[in-house]
């Protein structure tokens, strides 16, 4: 069932690129990620974005593992991450697998603050070769931090971007919109659900046990 805007909580969304340069093709894979979430929506429902550029607290994530004090910009970002109804997480692919800033970022959060949460996994490379690292890598690494990873991880190799017209390899387009729909789908669920469970009053054990006695 859709939701008109305005007639439920906005969903949360945040989104983490994990690249080095500005601009950057990471940066560009998570605008176009958000995008098509926004388009997934169709104004049936809002959306508000955060996004979390990591070499912006690259600097406070070091301290942070040194020291175990964080400090407030990267306090803000572990909020947003953690507060999310979904995260869109995109990194660059170095060594076959995702960037230390990556890693380092998502070893400061509390264990268990990410359960539950939906994620979208997407990675940049410059070459499709190195596009199992969303699976030997990412997915993992989500799933010992107890999120649930959408079906669809998005890999864009430097020869995606350009498009050759050839309708075998120009698939980032379409890859991108399925994984932003699964995304979506998951984040009403659990902005849903979470919702109706606030909403329902829990019944004392012993009142449970008395309605089961016969009369």
């Amino acid at each position: 069932m859709k939701h008109r805007a305005g007639s439920a909580q906005p969903l949360r969304l945040t989104v983490v690129s994990a690249g080095l340069s500005v601009p950057s093709s990471t940066r560009l894979l998570a605008d176009r990620l958000t995008e098509a979430v926004r388009q997934r929506l169709d104004g049936d429902r809002e959306v508000e974005v955060t996004v979390v550029e990591l070499r912006d607290v690259a600097v406070d994530i070091a301290n942070n593992l040194v020291t175990g004090f964080p400090s407030r910009s990267l306090t803000a970002a572990v909020d947003a991450v953690t507060g999310a109804d979904g995260l869109i997480a995109v990194t660059p692919v170095f060594s076959a697998s995702y960037s230390g800033l990556f890693k380092s970022f998502f070893d400061v959060m509390d264990n268990g603050s990410l359960t539950g949460t939906p994620v979208l996994a997407a990675a940049t490379g410059g070459t499709a070769r190195h596009s199992l690292a969303l699976e030997h890598a990412l997915r993992p690494l989500f799933a010992f931090l107890r999120t649930v990873v959408v079906p669809t991880t998005v890999y864009a190799a430097s020869e995606d971007w350009g498009g050759s017209g050839d309708a075998l390899t120009d698939t980032l387009p379409n890859r991108i919109a399925r994984a932003a729909g699964e995304l979506v789908d998951l984040m009403r669920l659990r902005a849903d659900g979470a919702g109706r469970h606030r909403e329902e009053p829990v019944v004392p054990f012993e009142q449970q046990l008395t309605a089961l006695r016969p009369e």
